[in-house]
């Protein structure tokens, strides 16, 4: 089973960490919060995030603060949130090892983009990057461009490797026809969407106990589809 990065929130504001939550999981990422200095830095010591997002403004110990303690024994990405913009500010979150720095209030979806960015770089692993993925009885190899299932290998076209691979390598998030379209096929393709359905429904045939009652690839309907295998 892939096991999915790990962001840590810290932030004193609920709405906040609320919604980074809902926008982070649903990328796939695996999301713990804290409200303050001390809990954070315990949560990072106990699950050993991947990528915190620290807002300067906490309560007892500063995000400043958690910010160095922090860089005495990991070098996990840093992203500083705030509600101040000043250049001071910027300067002495690099100087104590912030490696980006947010001002509120800002875009959800481009704070994610930047998440990704940073873990791309840190753990391509975690996005495709490396040559391996495993979801429950599905076993892919992108070098050797091979499928198995429960063991038993399966034969794909590279259209449909590359479909399964991409939407593995990204689970729990949902996909739009037209993202797939072009992450897969490309800007030159002009092809319909149906596309899409044509090769999710070869997929499930090849990949699926039960194509009826997929367990790897759902349909989310009104929108497209996700990777989210059941145990």
């Amino acid at each position: 089973m892939t096991v999915h990065p790990k962001i840590l929130i810290v932030d004193d504001d609920r709405y906040v960490t609320e919604l980074l939550e809902i926008y982070l999981k649903r990328e796939g990422f695996e999301v713990r919060s804290a409200s303050d200095g001390v809990t954070a830095l315990s949560l990072a010591a106990d699950i050993k995030p991947d990528l915190v997002i620290l807002d300067i403004m906490l309560p007892g110990v500063s995000g400043w603060e958690v910010c160095r303690k922090l860089r005495t024994s990991s070098d996990v990405p840093v992203i500083m949130l705030t509600a101040k913009g000043e250049k001071l500010d910027k300067l002495k979150g690099f100087e104590l090892g912030t490696d980006d720095y947010v001002t509120k209030p800002f875009d959800a979806d481009e704070l994610v983009e930047r998440v990704k960015a940073f873990l791309r770089r840190a753990r391509p692993d975690a996005f495709g990057g490396g040559d391996e993925v495993r979801h429950a009885d599905l076993y892919m190899n992108r070098r050797s461009r091979s499928v198995e299932v429960k063991g038993r290998e399966i034969t794909l076209s590279p259209k449909e490797f590359d479909l399964l691979w991409y939407m593995a390598s990204n689970p729990n998030r949902v996909f739009n026809r037209d993202e797939l379209l072009e992450k897969v096929w490309g800007y030159e393709y002009f092809g319909g969407v149906r596309t899409v359905d044509t090769h999710i429904k070869q997929l499930r045939q090849k990949i699926e106990e039960d194509p009826d009652a997929p367990r790897y690839i759902h349909t989310v309907w009104g929108v497209g589809y996700k990777f989210n295998p059941r145990p």
